[in-house]
């Protein structure tokens, strides 16, 4: 089976762009770098077995094939959709954050 495209949409990429300059002026590029390949990582991973997060936020939001992946090292969760084309990948959030509340914040897209 090929892997499916993962795309992050723009509050996605804007939670990686902040999780990353927060890791860079508190711990410097060497943190930054991991973090950022670590969400690489995932996006691989969800990529070739998009079925492979968990659904636990899909009933409590409503949201039906809404799933998550927690990252390796890092305290955050990608919460994304499987599409017969590609992975929508809708947010990434620390974890200790009111995920419902987060997903729920209206955006762009």
């Amino acid at each position: 089976m090929a892997a499916k495209p993962v795309r992050p949409r723009a509050l996605a990429q804007a939670d990686i762009d902040a999780a990353a300059m927060h890791y860079l002026g508190e711990a410097g590029a060497g943190l930054a770098l991991a973090f950022v390949d670590s969400v690489e990582r995932a996006f691989s991973q969800l990529g070739t077995h998009p079925g492979s997060g968990a659904g636990r936020y899909a009933h409590a939001l409503d949201l039906p094939g809404l799933r998550f992946w927690p990252l390796r090292r890092f305290p955050y969760l990608i919460f994304y959709v499987e599409r017969a084309d590609h992975v929508d990948v809708w947010r990434v959030l620390h974890a200790s954050r009111d995920v419902p509340a987060w997903l729920r914040a209206p955006g762009p897209e």
